[in-house]
């Protein structure tokens, strides 16, 4: 049970435990949240930089992806607490390096190994953070911690991409990217304090073979596999369109003020959008969750048609709002249905499918836009990314999907 004491009597923040894993990830999110500004920026100015950010951006998710399965093992294998500290304080070496390469305008190119280290490490913490929850909260505050999660993201974000641009246009990105870097630390001080029992197998099972009983689930459970086939789509072309062709569009027409603050009037919506998921119910979080991640594909198609900032700062608002009320449905869902011995193995093999094709979208999506044009791409990315995420809604079984509460945390049934 949860430690419950002082000036948190109800609701998740009522166990220390979680208290302390969600100031540190606080604080980490609101150095992370100036790092996609200020990295971008700084590569852009140095020499081939268009080229170079792509690439950065994908050396990064590639061993992430490739590591993710035998990390979401690993995190359920032994204490996550502990895989999750030790993972900030590697990403916060990495990105100290990443800090001094901009700051003294060393080669951009020793950039890659060090983003490669950050995506390994990602590897790890990432399974471990969303399988740690129903370890240090009661159940039925699974929603309420992540979506207290989520109102602290997202308050990041409208802080972050803000301050992030104001920095490049004065002093440049790398002091973004060390703000980053402390936050890390701080972080893993705050984890250092989170205590949960050591869960190692006792079985004897190897991690191949907990892999094995991981993707047996997985692949049994339609519910799941369908969602993360169509993200292995979406992410892609949304990691391709907004993340690498939305600055260097952003630098030939608005500037990165102009961009910070939109991804900035994101996160508002983001934010709006998570603390009303504190109260809001779901009685079909897997359908909700699709519809609302379709809104994500607005912003897009504004950005390709190349509206007014002001326009593309409301798509951005809206994309925002859907894309908190989806991340918390879809978590919930799998943290409430999904045996805990099997989550972060589970969640791992989300991951996987949800990320293997993003570093292909950020390496081509600059080359692609090269020969169709930005605005073009980014148009018709959007129209892509919306079919795909409703596609799955087309199954009934799918769309219809809503938690066992009376068996508890083994599968989801869906209405008839």
């Amino acid at each position: 049970m949860p430690i419950k004491d002082g000036l948190f009597k109800k609701g998740a923040l009522s166990s220390s435990q979680f208290r302390w894993f969600y100031w540190g990830r606080t604080i980490s999110l609101f150095g992370s949240a100036m790092t996609p500004v200020a990295l971008a920026f700084a590569v852009l100015q140095t020499r081939h930089g268009q080229d170079l950010l792509g690439g950065i951006l994908a050396a990064e998710i590639l061993p992430m992806v490739l590591l993710l399965l035998i990390g979401g093992s690993v995190a359920d294998r032994i204490r996550r607490d502990r895989l999750i500290l030790m993972s900030n304080v590697g990403s916060g070496l990495s990105q100290t390096g990443m800090a001094v390469i901009v700051l003294t305008g060393a080669n951009p190119y020793w950039m890659f190994p060090l983003a490669i280290v950050n995506g390994g490490l990602g590897a790890f913490a990432s399974p471990a953070m969303r399988g740690i929850i129903p370890e240090i909260v009661e159940s039925e505050m699974i929603k309420e911690a992540n979506s207290l999660q989520n109102a602290a993201r997202s308050t990041a974000r409208v802080v972050g991409p803000a301050v992030a641009g104001l920095l490049v246009a004065g002093v440049g990105g790398g002091w973004g990217i060390a703000m980053d870097a402390i936050s890390f630390f701080l972080a893993a001080a705050c984890m250092s304090r989170v205590h949960i029992p050591s869960h190692a197998v006792v079985d004897g099972n190897s991690i191949l073979q907990q892999m094995r009983e991981g993707w047996s689930y997985f692949r049994s459970r339609r519910w799941i596999w369908s969602i993360t086939a169509a993200f292995t789509l979406m992410n892609p072309i949304q990691m391709g369109v907004w993340q690498v062709l939305g600055p260097v569009i952003a630098k030939h027409s608005f500037g990165s003020v102009g961009w910070g603050v939109t991804l900035s009037v994101k996160a508002v919506g983001l934010l709006v959008a998570s603390l009303a998921m504190l109260r809001m119910p779901l009685r079909r979080p897997v359908r909700a969750a699709m519809l609302a991640i379709s809104l994500s594909g607005i912003p897009m198609i504004v950005l390709g048609q190349g509206y007014a900032l002001p326009v593309l700062m409301m798509a951005a608002l809206l994309a925002g709002v859907g894309s908190t009320i989806s991340g918390i449905a879809w978590d919930t869902s799998l943290q409430q249905a999904v045996p805990t011995k099997l989550l972060s193995r589970v969640c791992a093999f989300d991951d996987f499918g949800s990320y293997i094709m993003i570093p292909l979208g950020e390496i081509l999506a600059v080359p692609i836009g090269d020969i169709f044009g930005n605005r073009a791409v980014a148009t018709l990315g959007g129209i892509a990314f919306i079919v795909i995420a409703l596609l799955p809604l087309l199954d009934r079984s799918v769309r219809q999907m809503i938690p066992d509460e009376v068996v508890g945390r083994d599968d989801f049934h869906s209405l008839r």
